[in-house]
This record gives C-alpha cells, structure tokens and sequence, in this order.
C-alpha cells in the first residue's frame, strides 16, 4: 500500500508531519484546505479508521501506525476544542 504524508497547521501555528498507511486520507483530507475542528476530527477519524480497515483487509491485522497517528491527532485537538472556531489546514500530502 503506498502511505501517505500530510503536514497539518494547527490553530496555534504550529504544524505537525502526519502519516496514512493508505491514499485514501486524499478522500477525506485536501492539501491547502482549511477545515473547523469539528470538521476536521470528523474527515481524519474516518480517513484513518478507514486506511487502517484497508490495512486489515490486505494483511489481516489493523494498521496500529495509523491508530497512533490518530490518537496523537486527537490529543492535539482537545488543546484547541476551547478556543473559538478554530480551524486545521492541512498544508500538503505527499506519498
């Protein structure tokens, strides 16, 4: 499977090199989109769950890389979720 890199910016400027096991994070997720948090937790969820289920189904075990990305995605977005409208802009993808 070929993987995927995504750099995001998150709403503190600071930005973050991403990995998908998969190409279908490019589904979900577009180089110089900006998206809500919200949004963006919804469309990088699935985009993963999802490259993880491609995973599994090719080599019979979930991918735990993109699970981690996930869970270290989410330890980010809970530093934000008190701010007013913040947003994610995932600067670029690369495979």
């Amino acid at each position: 499977m070929p993987e995927v890199w995504f750099t995001l910016r998150w709403p503190d400027d600071s930005e973050e090199s991403c990995y998908s096991p998969s190409t279908v994070v490019g589904n979900f997720l577009s180089a110089g989109t900006t998206y809500s948090l919200s949004d963006f937790r919804l469309r990088a969820t699935t985009a993963l769950q999802t490259a993880s289920d491609r995973v599994e189904l090719k080599y019979g075990h979930p991918c735990s890389r993109a699970m981690g990305q996930l869970q270290r995605i989410n330890t980010q977005i809970s530093k934000f979720e008190h701010e007013n409208d913040p947003i994610v802009t995932c600067l670029n993808m690369s495979s």
